[in-house]
């Protein structure tokens, strides 16, 4: 809480994630990272992090929107409209992209093991991360999670063939997927998003599924 001749100006949420802080590019500067962001609009403000022997906070600029940018911004916009043609857009670096879409669209739109997500990523030459527009609808679901070979795999109880899941670590979206036939998701360890279960299995972070 940020206080201002003694009145509440902000109220600030602490989070600890381990990233490329904003600003760098190259991978092995991943570090954990503690963001600091609005409380209510989720707008990131600072970056704490190590850098060298030193602990640094630095304010994150908010950066203008440049004309490259809208136009690659209208070519996504034009890829998914038939997925959800209210999708919102937003850049997260020069080269990446969130989109948050409808809840019900986000299998379409990803495609099986991603190969749909992939293909447009790879005509537009952008990296577009998906997120539902409503984070947290459903209910919590047991699964019981497995390495398996170059897999990650969640099993899930009968019944659940064909459920579309929300994927969670520890409250932050990751993915959406439909359980398979034998009531299985299977995510490649090489992947992006099997990146992230790795890495929240070894931070021992909760992993949450959401049936919607």
């Amino acid at each position: 809480i940020f206080l201002k001749d003694g009145e509440v100006k902000n109220v600030y949420e602490l989070s600890l994630t381990v990233k490329v802080p904003t600003g760098m590019t190259e991978a092995d500067l991943t570090r954990p990272v503690v963001e600091v962001r609005d409380f209510e609009t989720g707008k990131l403000y600072y970056e704490i992090y190590t850098y060298g022997e030193e602990n640094v906070v630095v304010p994150i600029e908010e950066e203008k929107t440049s004309a490259i940018q809208e136009l690659a911004k209208q070519r996504v916009l034009q890829a998914i409209k038939k997925y959800d043609s209210k999708a919102e857009i937003y850049f997260t670096s020069k080269d990446r992209v969130t989109i948050k879409v409808r809840n019900e669209c986000i299998p379409r739109l990803i495609g099986k093991e991603g190969m749909n997500i992939s293909r447009i990523e790879d005509e537009l030459g952008i990296h577009i991360d998906v997120e539902p527009k409503v984070p947290t609808t459903g209910r919590e679901v047991k699964y019981v999670l497995e390495e398996l070979g170059n897999n990650i795999v969640l099993r899930f109880g009968k019944g659940m063939k064909g459920k579309l899941v929300n994927i969670y670590v520890d409250e932050k979206y990751l993915l959406s997927g439909t359980v398979g036939k034998k009531n299985e998701i299977r995510i490649s360890k090489s992947s992006e998003v099997g990146n992230e279960l790795l890495k929240a299995l070894v931070g021992k972070k909760k992993i949450r599924v959401l049936s919607v």
